[in-house]
């Protein structure tokens, strides 16, 4: 065969399977992940997800203009993440990045950030060097995502308490595939579950959980509860093949900052509730102070109050102590400052009844989230029930003090300094998770007529379940204004710092919801591989000869043996 018809017919073998290959992609999709910890894999919650999007979602994504390198990292990712979404969905996602700062004047640049922050999304300030020094620039690193008329606010950045930037923007790019997925699902599924809020106790009142009730809203549908000794309350009855069938009515309720006791009818349709698989999340307060009463006095007592549920939480494995927590991580609220002249002054002062936890455990649940804001806040213990697995989701720092109850409150704390000595016991426990068969508080304690009631089904031994116990019922509380609006859960109105309240408490009813999806996605981690700088330039010269010296080296040693071969060749 001729050379000249030999490579013709290479060249149309190469050009059909190149055409063979691409007809097929068109019917095959795959993609190929290299990387060690599947950086570009997503989760098959997020790839079932998107096969069954019907419409098209769109993304405004306001992180895009001259960044530092981190945030450029954070968006070259966010970009990245945003691909592999739209891969597929079958190019049902679609996006733009804007630069907010890029607006003709300052009246439409500050009237855009209004409205961004009206929609939701948090701003960060960032400093970017400029020829006569440094410039401050305010950013948006989030996005509004839309589908079918409605919105919703997507922060790409996770602001988190005594973490370095470097790693808030690694936990940012970890949480990526999560927060994006989670806003889809926001926006695409439809509310099925029902979460209950009880009520009839002195719970928090509906305007007190109004931000968080609007937040589970979007995830569940919302009812609220008095269960006042009903059987049907917490319950619901169907017939079946072997007979009535009894299931709970709600997938988790809320008891949040009961102050006062529950009857033993009450505390029954909760434990049978439970036996049946219901999930709770429990938001309790041993003890009573009132912030208000130091606005008209400069102290108060604290006191244990009872909500005659120790000892169900006592069975399930739990125990609220009836004390109270100081901690040296806390909030600060406005206090006295000292004296100018004979005039009393006012400033923030670290509070110590204001503890912040600062999640380190590694559970779903906490991961990555930012510092949690109690108030007045009691000591848990993991007691008995060695069947029921206990995971602590929230601790305090270990610079903690228990003070015994009663005990005075009083604002003097401020101005005094704390004696290291007094704060002696560390990271105790604030949130525990609590999973597995429970056994009822009412075995053995029933009459026989009561038990073999067909009615009330009495179980002893529960079906598979879980519960969350946090000693404080303030965490959910959002703050009232004057005019009847409300804060977001967590943010606090003297530093008007975000905490991490909202997010930890989402997941906490997503957790006992079964939305496992969700949060194994959040379980993900991801190594960014980030620069040692002192490494760096101790190496630097090291460095500097293997990426310009060696491949000069390479190429004049190819072209000394090319010559020397030639010469020996045509000689």
């Amino acid at each position: 065969m001729k050379p000249a018809l030999r490579d013709i017919i290479q060249l149309i073998t190469l050009v059909g399977i190149v055409i063979v290959l691409n007809v097929l992609s068109g019917f095959y999709f795959t993609r190929f992940d290299l990387t060690t910890e599947g950086r570009y894999t997503l989760s098959d919650t997020s790839t079932e997800l998107l096969e069954e999007l019907d419409d098209v979602i769109y993304l405004k994504v306001y992180l895009d203009g001259e960044l530092p390198a981190g945030f450029r990292r954070l968006r070259d990712r966010t970009r990245e993440m945003l691909d592999e979404f739209r891969a597929f969905s079958g190019n049902k996602i679609e996006y733009e990045f804007i630069n907010p700062s890029n607006q003709p004047d300052e009246k439409s640049r500050n009237e855009l950030y209004r409205q961004l922050s009206k929609q939701g999304l948090m701003p960060t300030n960032i400093q970017i060097k400029a020829e006569d020094g440094v410039e401050q620039k305010l950013i948006f690193p989030g996005a509004i995502m839309t589908y079918r008329g409605e919105e919703t606010a997507l922060q790409l950045l996770k602001s988190q308490m005594g973490a370095a930037p470097e790693q808030m923007l690694n936990s940012s790019t970890e949480d990526l595939e999560y927060e994006i997925t989670n806003a889809i699902r926001k926006l695409t599924s439809v509310r099925a579950e029902s979460v209950g809020f009880i009520e009839g106790h002195g719970e928090l009142t509906e305007r007190q959980v109004a931000d968080m009730a609007k937040s589970l809203s979007e995830y569940y549908r919302l009812e609220r509860v008095n269960i006042n000794g009903q059987l049907n309350s917490l319950v619901s009855r169907a017939e079946g093949d072997s007979g009535t069938i009894i299931f709970p009515r709600y997938k988790a309720i809320v008891i949040a900052k009961p102050d006062s006791a529950f009857s033993e009818e009450d505390k029954f349709m909760i434990d049978q509730y439970v036996m049946y698989g219901g999930r709770v999340l429990w938001l309790m307060e041993s003890v009573f102070c009132n912030m208000d009463s130091l606005r008209y006095a400069p102290s108060t007592l604290a006191i244990p109050q009872s909500t005659n549920l120790d000892d169900m939480l006592f069975k399930y494995g739990v125990r609220v102590n009836t004390d109270l927590l100081q901690d040296a991580r806390c909030a600060a609220i406005p206090g006295p400052s000292g004296y100018v002249g004979d005039q009393l002054q006012w400033a923030l002062q670290p509070w110590v009844f204001f503890p912040i936890a600062i999640p380190t455990s590694e559970h779903p649940i906490v991961r990555n989230l930012n510092g949690i804001k109690l108030e007045f806040a009691s000591s848990l213990d993991t007691v008995g029930n060695l069947g029921i697995k206990k995971t602590i989701l929230l601790s305090t720092s270990d610079k903690t003090r228990v003070l015994r109850t009663p005990t005075n409150v009083s604002l003097d704390v401020m101005v005094q300094e704390p004696k290291p000595e007094q704060f002696n016991r560390k990271n105790v426990p604030v949130a525990i998770l609590l999973e597995g068969k429970f056994e009822s508080v009412f075995k053995n304690r029933l009459t026989t007529m009561i038990k073999a009631s067909k009615d009330i089904q009495f179980r002893e031994t529960g079906k598979r379940s879980k519960m969350i116990v946090v000693s404080d019922g303030d965490i959910m509380r959002n703050h009232i204004n004057p005019d009847g609006t409300y804060l977001p859960t967590g943010f606090d109105k003297y530093t008007n710092q975000q905490f991490g309240n909202k997010t930890f408490l989402l997941n906490a009813i997503n957790y006992l919801c079964d939305d496992l999806s969700l949060t194994s996605i959040r379980s993900r981690s991801l190594e960014i591989r980030l620069l040692d700088r002192k490494k760096a330039e101790a190496e630097r010269t090291k460095w500097q000869f293997i990426n310009v010296g060696i491949p000069i080296l390479l190429v004049l040693l190819f072209g000394f043996i090319n010559a020397y071969l030639r010469k020996k060749r045509y000689a």
